[in-house]
């Protein structure tokens, strides 16, 4: 199956679940889902596996064991390329339109601690630094979770203090739906943007790597 775009029949569900986060609603627009999101997502996914490599396409059901909130669906369709590695990368559908991401969202302390001896290198920091400024100037969000304070054993006047406050590093370009949405130039305008991110990627790859600790299991 080749890619034709996300039909419009995909974001009028999540509007739809947006509104009716329930069971009955999913049941009663199951085929809506399949048919107009994961189809056409597996298919954009297989479209660029041969250069980016193969992707995981996230359950659309939420964990509410540890939240307050417990409707039970998510209101848009992800997957990720290199789920396990320092530098990833996301694409994301929902009502509001596409969302492609790269870099890291969670590191354990191991990969913390190896992140902030990079950016303090005086020629990884740098390197990291003006990739980033590459990037916001693109128009890319700069996001991940970081700290308010300093941290410690860094110093409050560290020329990359904002990089060193980072426990996540993370690129994100959304897009509202237009007409390219709808055929095959969703797929170029998100090949052309995970190109973007592989310096980026390339930097957490070589400088932070795969934890050594054994994931916490929620």
């Amino acid at each position: 199956m080749s890619f034709e775009g996300f039909p419009d029949e995909g974001l009028v569900f999540y509007e739809g679940l947006e509104a009716d986060n329930t069971k009955t609603y999913w049941t009663r627009h199951k085929g809506a889902y399949d048919d107009h999101v994961r189809a056409p997502l597996q298919a954009l996914l297989e479209e660029l596996a041969p250069e980016f490599g193969p992707a995981k396409v996230f359950r659309p059901y939420r964990d509410v064991r540890f939240s307050h909130d417990k409707t039970p669906y998510k209101t848009h369709q992800g997957a990720v390329v290199h789920p396990d590695s320092a530098g990833s990368l996301y694409v994301q559908l929902s009502a509001d339109g596409l969302m492609v991401a790269g870099g890291c969202w969670r590191l354990e302390s191991d990969q913390v601690a190896r992140y902030r001896r990079a950016v303090a290198d005086g020629v990884q920091g740098p390197r990291l630094q003006g990739e980033v400024d590459r990037l916001a100037a693109a128009g890319w969000a700069i996001e991940g979770q970081r700290l308010s304070r300093v941290p410690a054993g860094y110093s409050a006047d560290d020329e990359r203090l904002e990089l060193l406050r980072h426990r996540a590093l993370h690129a994100t370009r959304r897009w509202v739906p237009e007409d390219w949405l709808h055929d095959r130039r969703a797929l170029e305008k998100v090949r052309t943007a995970w190109r973007d991110l592989t310096t980026l990627n390339s930097w957490l790859a070589d400088n932070v790597g795969a934890t050594t600790k054994e994931r916490r299991s929620r």
